[in-house]
């Protein structure tokens, strides 16, 4: 390993190490490798969605290719992406879709991001004219295990979020009364879009439950984590959801 290579390597080290932050953002990690391989940089998902984004102006394959994180790529181009299944460098871009005009003067490479024999996204790299070398190919492969865990880290925390969602509902409805679940489930099915206001005293009326019952049934799942509420006296309660779960458990 030359020093150039082990000098570029440490610097993704420290990007790693850097304790001011307590993960690595996808586009963090493509600025730094755009700066070292002085190329544009993005990180893919298996669904086409941009996740990382560094972009050099001159470098990179636009306006044919999304510009921004949270775009999209096309699906037959998300697809061609998936089916690299080792890394290739020097692409030709006119083989993975792209215009002869967009594509011509760029060197891409395209690197599988595994984990756990798992393909959960891809790096993709371009440049002009300069091919890309052995040192360039072992620095993004190094760069793709650095993506993987910070996706695999990612779906783990989208998954404890999903399960602490599921396990507040849970509690909630062992706790609430046959008669008090009856009345979130008013409550909900009149809130549209996350949150909205009712008349509780209009709602006891509408649907036969005293008020007492309907404003204890918020309260307990208010205090679980579901719901806020905030009273403004005879014009309402406005009630925003927390957790969505709550409209697939009470209404449907």
């Amino acid at each position: 390993m030359s020093v150039e290579l082990l000098d570029k390597t440490r610097k993704i080290n420290r990007l790693l190490r850097d304790n001011r932050v307590s993960k690595v953002a996808f586009t963090d990690l493509c600025q730094l490798l755009g700066e070292l391989l002085e190329s544009s940089v993005y990180v893919i998902s298996n669904k086409g969605k941009i996740l990382g984004i560094h972009q050099k102006s001159d470098d990179s394959p636009q306006p044919y290719f999304p510009s921004s994180e949270g775009q999209w790529l096309d699906a037959a181009m998300s697809k061609r992406f998936l089916e690299v299944l080792s890394t290739k460098e020097n692409v030709n871009l006119e083989f993975m879709g792209f215009p002869r005009k967009t594509a011509e003067g760029i060197q891409a490479m395209i690197a599988p991001v595994y984990i756990a024999g798992k393909r959960l996204g891809t790096l993709f790299l371009a440049r002009k004219e300069r091919c890309y070398g052995i040192e360039d190919i072992i620095l993004t492969e190094y760069s793709t295990t650095v993506v993987g865990l910070e996706m695999t880290r990612a779906v783990s925390e989208e998954d404890d979020f999903a399960s602490r969602k599921q396990q507040e509902i849970e509690s909630i409805l062992h706790i609430l009364s046959p008669l008090e679940k009856s009345a979130v489930k008013q409550v909900v099915c009149r809130i549209e879009k996350g949150e909205g206001t009712i008349i509780t005293s209009r709602l006891a009326k509408e649907v036969g439950i005293t008020r007492t019952v309907i404003v204890n049934a918020l309260k307990k799942v208010e205090s679980a984590g579901l719901i806020q509420t905030k009273s403004y006296g005879v014009k309402g309660t406005h009630i925003k959801i927390i957790n969505d779960r709550i409209y697939t458990d009470f209404v449907t």
